[in-house]
């Protein structure tokens, strides 16, 4: 038999190591930390940023390294690969995008000073490849996800400067600019590499009730820690507390209206833990674009509902018809929990800031702070009609960019991603543990006197 997964042992392990060779070449020759300061008063300053901000820092880690680990175990012989592969690739983005942020923004003097801001602002970058792959979960092989990855940061990185640098979009928890581009970027991949239409569902495809709970926990993790990963780039004291506030409102509204339309869909009125795993963190995703803009809490709820019903809607009703009109393929279904919710998020930005200019009790919005951390744009009663319609009408743009250039961005991706050399996974070995991990009693059935060949050829009649 001829296989296109020929040799992948030594694939990973060589690309794996000469990428961090070069980063061991470039962090001894250009990364350095700041000279402690001397005065009292600026060591103190830096000793208050980091009380303030590593907290939020240490929720986001455990938001992505085990919720979202969690969250993606729902195919039941796929989550010891799906476990490995998001914390394998949080690492290798966070690495990745400290260069290239070290290139293009920070290297002064021949030197890039990394900080604990820097680090956090990687790690929203590698947010966006985390959601993406999403879409083409189970039926791709390390190196894919990896060279993906290698793509997809520098495209963020550009989109992100365009939407908040030059459109000024007012975005502090990355609706935008994070879940809406990633999750078409991850589509346009996932329309590329499967070219061909949507596949049939796979054997071991179908959720058990031990993976949905796995999942279920996940979802409980990102759930709770999911108002720090909003509001950690707000400024300290008002906006900040507001976007935690609107946060949780939106996030408890969303978890709610989840279970109710769940339950309205069946018949018998049970709940689907499709749609709790998903439809619950709706709320988080729609309500960043506006978290901390002066708005009434009815307003948090409200989105959080209304993204919980398009998050449900969806997989009952938009994923099936997209796969048999345009062939578009969505493994975790992140066009219903990041595409949907975010587009109504971006809306709803764009419809607060025209409503709160008309609000003449002084209220106004507070000064953001972009993801990138590169900018800043005030939104105030002091800039009257015009500039508050040129405002919203940014927000549209921004949006439109952040759909655009991550879709066409990802199917050239996705092009690149078919290279035989990759090891892409034959069909029949899609979604098993056994294919990239020595796996308990797997030498026993293999035999002692198997090859890495007949070992893939042995597990290929298995299935």
């Amino acid at each position: 038999a001829t296989l296109p997964f020929t040799r992948p042992r030594c694939l990973l392990p060589l690309f794996l190591g000469l990428f961090q060779g070069a980063l061991l070449i470039f962090f001894a020759l250009f990364i350095t930390y700041d000279e402690p300061s001397a005065q009292a008063e600026d060591a103190n300053l830096v000793a208050n940023q980091v009380y303030s901000t590593f907290p939020f820092f240490q929720d986001i880690q455990v938001m992505l390294v085990v919720g979202l680990g969690l969250l993606l175990t729902f195919l039941p012989r796929y989550g010891l690969s799906a476990l490995t592969h998001i914390f394998l690739l949080l690492n290798f983005s966070m690495q990745w995008v400290l260069v290239l942020q070290g290139l293009i923004h920070h290297f002064h003097h021949g030197q890039v000073h990394l900080d604990l801001h820097k680090l956090l602002i990687s790690e929203f970058a590698a947010v966006t490849v985390l959601i993406s792959v999403g879409a083409i979960l189970g039926r791709t092989s390390p190196c894919q996800l990896l060279i993906m990855a290698i793509c997809e940061v520098p495209v963020y990185l550009a989109s992100e400067w365009v939407i908040v640098n030059c459109l000024g979009v007012l975005d502090v928890g990355g609706t935008i600019t994070i879940h809406v581009f990633s999750c078409y970027f991850g589509l346009g991949v996932s329309k590329a590499l499967f070219w061909a239409g949507q596949k049939p569902l796979h054997p071991k495809e179908t959720p058990t009730p031990r993976s949905d709970l796995m999942s279920l926990m996940g979802m409980l993790i990102l759930w709770v820690f999911w108002p720090s990963f909003v509001a950690v780039l707000c400024r300290p004291g008002d906006a900040q507390h507001r976007a935690i506030l609107n946060t949780f409102l939106a996030m408890s509204a969303s978890a709610v209206t989840t279970m109710v339309v769940s339950s309205l869909l069946e018949r018998d009125g049970k709940l689907s833990p499709g749609h709790l795993q998903n439809g619950s963190l709706a709320g988080g995703v729609a309500i960043g674009a506006v978290a901390d803009m002066a708005m009434p809490p009815v307003a948090a709820l409200a989105l959080g509902s209304l993204s919980a019903v398009a998050c449900v809607l969806g997989f009952r009703f938009l994923t099936p018809l997209l796969g048999r009109k345009l062939r578009l393929q969505d493994q975790c279904g992140i066009h219903n929990l990041h595409g949907l919710p975010g587009i109504l998020g971006g809306a709803a930005s764009a419809v607060a800031i025209l409503v709160a200019s008309k609000d003449t009790s002084g209220s106004h919005f507070s000064q953001l702070s972009s993801v990138g951390g590169n900018a800043s744009e005030v939104v105030g009663e002091q800039q009257g009609d015009s500039g508050v319609s040129r405002q919203a009408l940014c927000q549209a743009a921004g949006l439109a960019v952040a759909i655009g250039l991550s879709f066409v961005a990802g199917l050239l991706t996705g092009a690149a991603l078919r290279l035989p050399c990759l090891a892409r996974p034959p069909e029949r070995l899609c979604f098993d543990d056994s294919l990239y991990f020595k796996l308990q009693g797997e030498d026993e059935s293999l035999g002692p006197g198997s090859t890495t060949e007949e070992g893939v050829l042995a597990l290929k009649e298995r299935v």
